[in-house]
């Protein structure tokens, strides 16, 4: 067997291999938009890069120059025998050429598993658009206990806490809110506030604004909310402005109105994002 035989049957088993990477890329991007099977996924994506592994090395052991190499220095002319290969190289298109057919395969190869590799992405979930900025609160809303039952203005006693939620959103982890009645001449509400908590009722979010966690604890005398993770202490009469603990972020305040039915409805969504403050607020 000649070694020009010998390199075109190499040629056709590197080309081959990375015909077998892109077939194993395309199954891996069809298992995966049918719903995904692990196993299944892993085998493929083991036979895509196998190929192109035996592709590369048999293409380095095969059809690149092996060495090592040593000429004399005073061999400084070619032999009789040496230009005669380097003619029939020329003539054949050999080792010195782009090989064309390795070259297409390796692009269809490289291009099957580029195009496989941005699937995964949709693992990643949905974007979260102003999901971070934003809570299901909107104007009009009602507020409701977990239940689902709405809270009427006269249930709630001086010095008591509710825990209220967007109605039609029970339950919601950056909707959740604490709904706290004190005497109304006791308050100090920031500029542009005076009018978001009629008749001494006054709403902030629960999500402490420390590491995440519900702010459920209230005590009447010192109109102090607090946090029983890190005993976080945010004023309920100036903005929930925070005294004690880690929280340096005061809570969001939630705008609220009374309606003609006594029911309290919200006005909008909070003052500021909800939840840790580290990453939304200097």
């Amino acid at each position: 067997m000649t070694p020009q035989h010998d390199e075109r049957r190499a040629e056709r088993v590197i080309a081959l291999s990375f015909l077998i990477t892109a077939a194993a890329a395309v199954g891996l991007a069809v298992v995966y938009l049918s719903g995904g099977q692990p196993q299944l996924e892993g085998a493929l994506l083991a036979v895509a890069f196998g190929g192109l592994a035996y592709g590369f090395v048999t293409w380095g052991q095969k059809l690149m120059p092996q060495g090592p190499v040593v000429e004399e220095r005073h061999r400084l002319t070619s032999t009789e025998e040496e230009s005669e290969e380097l003619e029939s190289d020329l003539e054949r298109g050999g080792v010195i050429s782009r090989r064309k057919l390795l070259v297409r395969s390796l692009a269809v190869a490289g291009g099957a598993l580029g195009v496989a590799a941005l699937f995964p992405i949709r693992s990643l979930g949905p974007k979260p658009g102003k999901a971070l900025v934003s809570t299901p609160w909107r104007d009009g809303l009602r507020l409701i206990t977990d239940d689902g039952k709405p809270v009427l203005a006269v249930d709630v006693p001086m010095d008591g806490l509710v825990t209220v939620f967007p109605e039609g959103f029970p339950g919601s982890a950056d909707g959740q809110a604490v709904l706290v009645r004190v005497s109304p001449e006791l308050l100090h509400p920031a500029p542009g506030r005076e009018d978001w908590s009629p008749d001494g009722f006054i709403v902030y979010s629960k999500v402490c604004t420390h590491a995440g966690c519900p702010v459920g604890l209230y005590q009447a005398d010192s109109h102090t909310l607090l946090c029983p993770c890190h005993q976080s202490a945010f004023d309920v009469l100036d903005r929930a402005r925070p005294t004690f603990g880690p929280a340096a972020v005061a809570l969001p305040q939630l705008p609220i109105r009374l309606d003609g039915d006594g029911y309290i409805r919200a006005r909008g969504d909070f003052s500021d994002p909800v939840g840790p403050a580290f990453w939304s607020r200097s």
